[in-house]
């Protein structure tokens, strides 16, 4: 069983325990979803598709990815360029970020479409995100979305969590057609409602479940911040009711980790609710660590 993750990961600056100090880490948001798959599932081949520096920082993180579990093979080097960088910074565990990544070497991750096409072919799912989209020029984003058609075609599922952040764009209405465009390409969508409440005008839940019904989606997981998670899947609509968390250390990729057991239950075929109780399960242990990467096992 084989799981692509394309995107950007970022060396990350989380808040120690002593105010004013910061470990050092990496992560980014489909990075994330990749490592919690290579860390929970030893028999799912996690894969992550990018672009890193030829500096010491890029050296460091090829290691841990590695170390990780996680199949380096399409991650590229880019001489004389390094990984972007950002900082956590946390209120009561919501967090907000602060970004260096200018000279990311991920943004050239889809410059050549037979480096794509290659790491493509025999995977099961291929997943990305909005992020994914946000940090690419245009010819580098017609290119995914390219490669990503052809292996659709092949057979391979293709997921996407719309991941909105609007200050990775110059212009709202550019986000919101890419991100459709990207929604188009996709067997498998996994939104955060708030996310799709502010920038597409959804009224409820089910509003993002039939917008993203209507380009054509199998499998819909709405994400809605603790409260009940809305889901379409094999043509039924349904529920899932969750229980909160009283106190939240950090929640971090949370969305991410709980997109990772998403993407293996469709991937072993276990039913929606399921797969859903253990992404639930998944993020309620990782928001009650610190930083995006927690140790669990589900």
């Amino acid at each position: 069983m084989k799981i692509l993750s394309v995107g950007e990961c970022m060396a990350e600056l989380s808040p120690d325990e002593q105010p004013g100090k910061f470990n050092l880490g990496f992560a980014g948001d489909t990075f994330n979803t990749a490592w919690y798959i290579a860390n929970n599932h030893f028999d799912v081949n996690s894969a992550y598709l990018s672009k890193v520096g030829d500096d010491q920082l890029s050296e460091e993180m090829l290691q841990f990815m590695s170390d990780n579990r996680v199949d380096i093979k399409y991650v590229k080097k880019v001489t004389g360029s390094t990984t972007g960088l950002y900082l956590i910074s946390l209120v009561n565990g919501e967090r907000t970020f602060s970004y260096w990544r200018n000279n990311s070497a991920a943004k050239l991750l889809a410059q050549s479409p037979d480096d794509l096409e290659n790491a493509m072919k025999e995977q099961d799912i291929i997943y990305f995100s909005g992020i994914t989209l946000a940090i690419l020029d245009t010819n580098s984003r017609e290119n995914l979305f390219s490669s990503l058609k052809l292996a659709r075609h092949a057979g391979t599922k293709i997921a996407f969590d719309p991941n909105i952040r609007p200050k990775l764009w110059t212009d709202r209405n550019e986000m919101c057609e890419v991100i459709m465009a990207g929604a188009n390409l996709s067997d498998i969508i996994l939104p955060s409602f708030e996310d799709e409440a502010v920038w597409f005008s959804d009224t409820d839940p089910n509003s993002t479940l039939d917008r993203y019904r209507n380009v054509g989606a199998e499998t819909i997981v709405v994400k809605n911040a603790g409260e009940p998670i809305s889901f379409f899947s094999e043509q039924e609509m349904g529920i899932h009711n969750i229980k909160a968390i009283e106190k939240i250390v950090d929640s971090t990729a949370a969305g991410d980790s709980f997109n990772s057991e998403i993407l293996v239950g469709l991937l072993r075929k276990i039913p929606i609710n399921d797969a859903i109780n253990n992404g639930v399960n998944l993020a309620k242990k990782v928001i009650v660590g610190k930083g995006a990467l927690v140790p669990s096992n589900v």
